[in-house]
């Protein structure tokens, strides 16, 4: 089992991609502190797992909250001893449109929900992992920004991109206390946030070499990698997960 014993908190556990990789992650041996901001979802994903035979509890509410952030780790220090890694994966995509066109409201809080929880996160998860005597810590970025372009995305673009420079700092910091830490880039990927349209869908998946969009699954399968040991000399990475969205001009 790649995560047994492992304690990882995962945020934006209520669906999508933080929801596969908590049945994943579970079904590896962890034992999890899941958080979204829907508490019905997170409760229910808490339940199905314990109800499986895993270990999980779950803390609701806004991880662009620094109280929440905190929350988690005193959680997991007082449930489980202690954390052992975390996958930082809530985000939002905010209103699209061009920036001339953009409210200040809009751009501030893709920011905050994006980037600057990812800031709260550091500064109480890396204290926590340092006690364990280091871990891992992976946050949901994006090829948007890093590799390419997409008109209209120039919030999420910009606070996806800055969760990859502090994740490279953030792992040239802590590489002597055994933290490593990496950026996880999917591509277009089946969730809510991708919305319902099949026209729209079938589009966003011809941007991709593969041809389809990911499977949650599919995303939540490199998170764990970077989260165990499998990957032990694995940092300051942007780990591309794209379908080959990245390299497609076809």
């Amino acid at each position: 089992m790649l995560l047994k014993d492992k304690t990882i908190i995962v945020t934006g556990a209520s669906s999508g991609i933080g929801a596969a990789a908590a049945r994943m992650f579970a079904a590896e041996g962890a034992k999890l502190v899941l958080n979204a901001r829907r508490e019905d979802r997170v409760k229910q994903l808490t339940d199905e797992i314990t109800q499986s035979g895993g270990s999980a509890v779950f803390v609701a509410g806004d991880v662009g909250d620094e109280e929440r952030a905190s929350s988690l780790v005193k959680l997991a220090q007082e449930r489980f001893g202690g954390l052992d890694a975390a996958f930082n994966n809530a985000g939002i995509m905010g209103e699209m449109g061009p920036v001339p066109e953009m409210s200040e409201e809009n751009w501030q809080s893709v920011l905050h929900t994006n980037l600057t929880s990812g800031y709260y996160a550091a500064k109480h998860q890396i204290p926590a992992l340092k006690k364990r005597g280091g871990g891992s810590l992976v946050f949901t970025s994006t090829f948007v920004g890093h590799t390419v372009g997409l008109p209209g995305m120039a919030a999420y673009a910009a606070s996806k991109a800055g969760l990859i420079g502090l994740t490279q700092v953030l792992a040239v910091e802590h590489g002597t206390d055994r933290i490593r830490v990496n950026a996880l880039l999917p591509g277009g990927t089946k969730t809510e946030m991708a919305g319902d349209d099949l026209r729209a869908l079938e589009w966003v998946g011809g941007l991709h070499a593969l041809k389809r969009m990911a499977e949650p699954d599919e995303i939540a399968r490199a998170a764990m990698f970077l989260l165990s040991d499998q990957s032990s000399f694995v940092t300051g990475s942007a780990m591309i997960v794209d379908g080959g969205n990245s390299i497609n001009k076809t």
